[in-house]
């Protein structure tokens, strides 16, 4: 027997656990999104703050098992008040995408939602341009024009179209995208730099402290009315425990999965993820859909591929 025949079963397990990790990451991903638009919109649970501050809790204790007790990655420590400060300023944009995503959840279909999030590399994009001395090529700003020109076709197209829904869907995609580069910026030296469950370890908590006066205001009494919910329907409150236990598992699956595949890799499965979860949210929720709406959509993700391969090219 060969060295190669030798190791192909370890070859096999290596790719079937890829396999199960990509899984977990795409079932996850969908099945929160599209749980937060059933609770939402159509069970008429109209608490996207409260929602949110749930997933954050989840997030905080679920962070702290998988970190402290279970070892899934090294605790890394804050270093300094400094630091802290930074994290908390990405918890708050962090917060900032995620309500104005549920908030846009429900009033637009998840399918429309996802076109509008395939925009997060335009944003990022401009956010770098603005904030960094970094500058890309002019061949990868180009690629940008499809990515938007996408979005305001499927917009046109749109028969649910709801302005302020789609307004916060846009805030949720440049809030996210604005993370992305202030993690860049605020945890950029050796000392500071934070995995991604790390940096979720110490958001989250952040997140529930800033999330609880925001329900508290905006969301009367919602811990009384999901109490009252819960006596008619006890499933609410199953809905909540797995919808907030998704939320997290979203978090930990992108994390591996980005550990055990290619930055490239992971573009194009993102890429396919959104055309996935849109296919699969028109047969849940049957939201009407019109071909304009479907080629717009399909010029986003054609620009989004573009950019991912011209920012590849020029690194």
């Amino acid at each position: 027997m060969t060295a190669k025949e030798g190791s192909s079963p370890w070859l096999w397990g290596g790719r079937l656990f890829t396999i199960g990790l990509v899984a977990a990451w795409y079932s996850s991903n969908i099945g929160v999104l599209l749980l937060n638009k059933y609770l939402l919109s159509n069970y008429g649970f109209k608490y996207p703050i409260f929602l949110t501050m749930c997933h954050m809790m989840a997030c905080s204790l679920l962070s702290y098992i998988a970190i402290s007790w279970l070892r899934i990655v090294p605790v890394q420590i804050v270093r300094s008040r400094l630091q802290l400060a930074k994290i908390a300023t990405l918890g708050l944009v962090f917060c900032a995408s995620v309500v104005s995503g549920n908030v846009s959840l429900r009033y637009l279909p998840v399918s429309f939602n996802q076109a509008v999030g395939a925009t997060t590399p335009f944003f990022t994009a401009v956010f770098a341009y603005f904030m960094t001395v970094k500058r890309e090529g002019w061949i990868t700003y180009l690629t940008l024009v499809p990515v938007v020109a996408g979005v305001m076709i499927a917009s046109g197209g749109e028969p649910s179209f709801h302005l302020f829904g789609f307004l916060m869907c846009i805030g949720a995609t440049a809030a996210r995208a604005l993370k992305t580069v202030l993690q860049g910026i605020l945890l950029s030296s050796e000392g500071e730099k934070l995995n991604s469950m790390n940096l979720l370890l110490y958001m989250a908590p952040i997140a529930v402290v800033l999330l609880l006066p925001a329900t508290i205001l905006m969301e009367d009494n919602v811990v009384g009315i999901t109490i009252s919910l819960a006596r008619e329907d006890s499933k609410i409150i199953w809905y909540l425990l797995f919808n907030s236990c998704l939320a997290y598992f979203v978090n930990l699956t992108n994390f591996l999965v980005t550990k055990h595949t290619s930055a490239l890799t992971l573009q194009v499965l993102g890429n396919a993820k959104g055309a996935v979860a849109v296919v699969i949210s028109i047969l849940i929720f049957r939201n009407p859909v019109s071909m304009t709406g479907m080629l717009g959509y399909t010029l986003t993700v054609i620009g989004v591929i573009l950019y991912s391969e011209a920012k590849k090219r020029s690194e």
